[in-house]
C-alpha cells in the first residue's frame, strides 16, 4: 500500500471535522445574530430603549436600569415573542426608591373685619391648640376659621421662629394678607395713612426673623381732597405755597418744578389725593404760577376748576390786562378764571378804625377767643356767637361786635369762613373786610395753611381775596408732644409706686383697691399706644415651679384684660408669666419673697425716629432677608434699665410647699411691692424680642 493512501482516511476525517466546526460557528453566529436582532428591534418596537440584549449562544441576555417594575416585566415579555422564555436571561435591574420628599409646609392667613381664616398644611408635631389659641386672642369677638390640614413629617429648620413672627404680624395688622413657609413671609396689608403704613414697615423689619425672607407690601389710600385747592403767591417773604395738591407723582414734579422757577427755594409739601378735577390739572396750575411770577407778586388759588388770580395792588392796568388775557388763552378749556387788581387795602385790625368795615376774632395763647367789629343784624350776632361758641368752647368765647345795617350781602359768610379759617390756629386773628379777609397766626398742624386755604376758598367763592399768613411752629404740634417710651415707663412707675396692684390670695382675681392704679394706668396708655410692652408676671420661690408659672400667667393676662376693658389698644401689648425666674431679692426673707412677686411692664423696644434716612427707607415696599437688619436691629436696641420693683403675690404655701389653706392665705396677706418699668435690650445681636407669648 501506498504512502498517500495512507494518510487519505485521516486527512479527509479532519477535514470533514474542520468543515463540520466551522458550519457549526457559522450556524451559532447566525442564530445568535438573529436572536439579538430580532429581539432587540421587539423591545425598540415597545418602546424599552433602555435595554441592552446581548446573545451567548441559544441564550438571549437582557441587561440595563429598568424605570420600573413593570417596565422589566413588558421587556422580558416582548423577548419572549422573539425567542424562547427559557433562553432569556434576566440581568435587568430596578433604580433603588427614593425617599419621598416631605411636603412644604405653609400657611395663608388672612384677617378683615369679618373675622380670621388660615389655610396651608402643617406638621403634625406643630401647637395646632397654641396656634388657635393665639389666633381667638388676635380676633376677639370675630370668627376664625381653620383649614389647617396636617402631615407627620420632621418640623422644618425655623418653623417656629417664623410662625411666631407670622402671629404678631397678623397681631399688628388688622387688614392682611400672610403667607409663610419656612424659609419666608409674605405681607399684604391695608394701612389708614402713610405715618401708620411707615410704622407698621418699620416695626415689622425689626421683629422679623433673620432666618426668613421677607416681603412687606403695604398699601395707603390716597386723602380725598375737596375742594381739590392749590394756592401760590409771592409776598414779601418771597414765593410760597399756602396750599398745593396733585393727582400724582408726575404732576407735583411738575407743579414744583413750576414753583422753583418762580423762585421757590423752600421745600414744598404737595399732598397726593383724590378728587382732581381734570388730568390737565398741572397744566393749569403750570400756567398759572408762570402768570405770578410774570406779575412780580399776588396769588393764584385754584378750588377745583376756579381760579382766582390775584395781582399786587401796585400792578399798572395794562400789565394786569395782558397777563390776564394770557392766563385766559393758555388755561385748559375746564377752568374758569377770576381776576382782581385790588386797591390798596389797609388792615386795621381794632374792628372800630375809620378804613373800611370790619369784623375782628383773636384767639389767645389759652384759647380764648374775643370777637369785636361788626356784624348786620342781631340773628347773625347770634349764629356767630353760638358758631363760635361749638368751634371753640362755650366758656372760651367773649363777644364784643355792634349791629350795622350797611354791610355787604356777603358779609354773613365772610365772618363764618373767617371763624372756621381760625379754629385752624393755635393763636391768631381773622380781619374780615367787604374786600379781603386776612387770617394770620402760629399753629402745631403742619397742615393748617392748606386746611386754612381749602375752606376760604371754597366758603367765599370765586373772585374773592384773602391772605393767609399762617406760622408752623414744631412745639405746638401735639403729635410731637406725645410722650416718648421712657415717659410712659416713667409715668406708670409713679403710679404703681404710689399704690400697687394687689390680687386676691392664691388667686388672678384683681381686688377692688388695685382699680384706681389700673384706672391711671389705662390713662397713660391712651398715650402710649404705640409702645411696646410686656406685662411680667413674677412669684417667690415657694410652692411648685408649675403652678406659679400658670399663676404669674394669669394674673398678667388679668392686667392686660383690665386695661381692655378701659378701652386701652392693646394691640402693642403682651401678657407673660415667668414664675418664679429672675428674682430681684432673697427669697429666704419675707421681705424678700414680698419683693419676688410682683408684675412688671418691661419696653419691649424704642424706635428712633429722628434717623429721617431710615423712616424714608421704611415706608418704602421691602423685600429683606433677615441678615440684613442685624445693624438696625442692635442700634434699636434700647439700654436696659432694670428698676428692682414688683407687684404681685405667687401661690401661698405652707411649709411643705404644698398650697396652703384659705385661713393660712388670709393670714399672711398678699401686699405686693412697686412694679417697674424696664427696657429689655438683646445681650447678643441674635437675641430678639418674641413677638408673641411661648405656648
Amino acid at each position: 500500500m501506498r504512502l498517500s493512501q495512507v494518510f487519505l482516511v485521516p486527512a479527509s476525517f479532519f477535514i470533514a471535522a474542520l468543515v463540520s466546526l466551522l458550519a457549526a460557528n457559522l450556524a451559532v453566529s447566525t442564530i445568535e445574530r438573529t436572536s439579538q436582532d430580532g429581539v432587540r428591534d421587539e423591545l425598540f418596537l415597545q418602546g424599552h430603549e433602555w435595554a441592552s440584549v446581548e446573545a451567548d449562544g441559544l441564550q438571549v441576555v437582557l441587561s440595563g436600569v429598568a424605570p420600573s417594575e413593570t417596565a422589566r416585566f413588558r421587556a422580558l415579555a416582548a423577548a419572549g415573542q422573539v425567542v424562547d422564555s427559557t433562553r432569556v436571561i434576566d440581568n435587568v435591574t430596578i433604580p433603588a426608591a427614593e425617599a419621598i420628599k416631605p411636603p412644604r409646609f405653609s400657611i395663608e392667613i388672612l384677617r378683615n373685619d369679618a373675622g380670621i381664616s388660615m389655610i396651608g398644611l402643617i406638621p403634625a408635631a406643630s401647637d395646632r391648640d397654641g396656634l388657635n389659641s393665639d389666633v381667638k386672642a388676635i380676633a376677639r369677638d370675630s370668627h376664625v376659621t381653620d383649614l389647617l390640614e396636617t402631615a407627620d413629617y420632621p418640623v422644618p429648620p425655623n418653623w417656629d421662629e417664623v410662625l411666631a413672627f407670622a402671629v404678631y404680624a397678623l397681631e399688628t395688622l388688622p387688614r392682611s394678607k400672610i403667607s409663610m413657609d419656612a424659609d419666608k413671609v409674605a405681607i399684604t396689608a391695608l394701612a389708614d395713612s402713610e405715618e401708620q403704613k411707615a410704622k407698621w414697615a418699620r416695626d415689622l423689619k425689626r421683629s422679623a426673623p433673620r432666618s426668613a425672607l421677607l416681603s412687606i407690601d403695604i398699601s395707603a389710600p390716597r386723602p380725598v381732597i375737596t375742594p381739590f385747592t392749590l394756592r401760590f403767591l409771592i409776598d414779601e417773604d418771597g414765593p410760597r405755597f399756602d396750599a398745593c395738591s396733585a393727582h400724582t407723582t408726575v404732576g407735583r414734579a411738575r407743579i414744583v418744578s413750576a414753583a422753583t422757577e418762580a423762585g421757590l427755594t423752600k421745600a414744598a409739601n404737595c399732598t397726593i389725593g383724590l378728587g382732581v378735577p381734570s388730568p390737565d390739572w398741572p397744566d393749569a396750575v403750570e400756567t398759572g404760577i408762570r402768570a405770578v411770577s410774570e406779575l412780580g407778586g399776588g396769588s393764584i388759588t385754584f378750588s377745583d376748576a376756579d381760579v382766582t388770580l390775584v395781582a399786587p395792588d401796585t400792578t399798572s392796568q395794562a400789565t394786569f390786562d395782558r397777563i390776564v388775557g394770557e392766563l385766559e388763552n393758555n388755561l385748559p378749556d375746564l377752568y374758569s378764571l377770576h381776576s382782581v387788581l385790588p386797591a390798596p387795602v389797609k388792615i386795621d385790625g381794632s374792628g372800630e378804625g375809620s378804613g373800611p368795615p370790619e369784623f375782628v376774632a383773636t384767639r389767645s395763647p389759652e384759647g380764648l377767643v374775643q370777637m369785636r367789629g361788626r356784624l348786620t343784624d342781631e340773628t347773625l350776632r347770634s349764629a356767630t356767637e353760638s358758631f363760635a361758641r361749638a368751634k371753640f368752647g362755650s366758656g372760651n368765647v367773649y363777644p364784643a361786635t355792634r349791629l350795622d345795617g350797611e354791610l355787604p350781602n356777603d358779609w354773613p359768610t365772610r365772618v363764618l369762613a373767617g371763624l372756621e379759617a381760625l379754629s385752624f390756629l393755635s393763636s391768631g386773628s381773622v380781619v374780615v373786610q367787604p374786600e379781603v379777609v386776612d387770617i394770620r397766626g402760629v399753629t402745631g398742624d403742619p397742615d393748617a395753611s392748606a386746611s386754612v386755604s381749602r375752606v376760604l376758598s371754597e366758603k367765599l367763592g370765586a373772585s374773592e381775596n384773602f391772605q393767609v399768613d399762617v406760622e408752623y411752629q414744631e412745639k405746638l404740634d401735639p403729635r410731637l408732644a406725645l410722650p416718648t417710651p421712657e415717659q410712659c415707663a416713667e409715668s406708670i412707675n409713679a403710679i404703681m409706686a404710689k399704690q400697687k396692684i394687689t390680687f386676691a390670695p392664691g388667686s388672678a382675681n384683681i381686688e377692688a383697691t388695685a382699680a384706681g392704679t389700673i384706672d391711671e394706668i389705662a390713662e397713660i396708655m391712651k398715650d402710649c399706644a404705640d409702645v411696646r410692652m410686656e406685662i411680667q408676671g413674677y412669684t417667690d420661690s415657694q410652692g411648685r415651679e408649675e403652678m406659679n408659672l400658670a399663676l404669674s400667667q394669669s394674673r398678667a393676662q388679668a392686667v392686660l384684660n383690665a386695661l381692655l376693658t378701659r378701652r386701652v389698644l392693646t394691640t402693642n401689648l403682651t401678657a407673660k408669666g415667668y414664675g418664679e425666674a429672675d428674682p430681684i431679692a432673697d427669697n429666704s426673707t419675707e421681705d424678700g419673697r414680698e419683693a419676688n412677686r410682683r408684675i412688671e411692664f418691661r419696653l419691649l423696644d424704642t424706635t428712633v425716629s429722628s434717623e429721617g434716612a431710615t423712616d424714608a427707607d421704611d415706608t418704602a415696599d421691602t423685600t429683606d432677608t433677615g441678615a440684613e437688619q442685624q445693624d438696625t436691629d442692635a442700634a434699636d436696641a434700647a439700654t436696659d434699665d432694670t428698676t428692682p420693683t414688683g407687684a404681685d403675690t405667687d401661690a401661698d404655701t405652707d411649709e411643705n410647699g404644698a398650697p396652703s389653706s384659705d385661713e393660712d392665705a388670709e393670714a399672711d396677706p398678699d401686699t405686693p411691692p412697686f412694679s417697674g418699668v424696664d427696657v429689655i435690650t438683646p445681650e447678643t445681636d441674635d437675641t430678639r424680642p418674641q413677638p408673641r407669648p411661648e405656648r
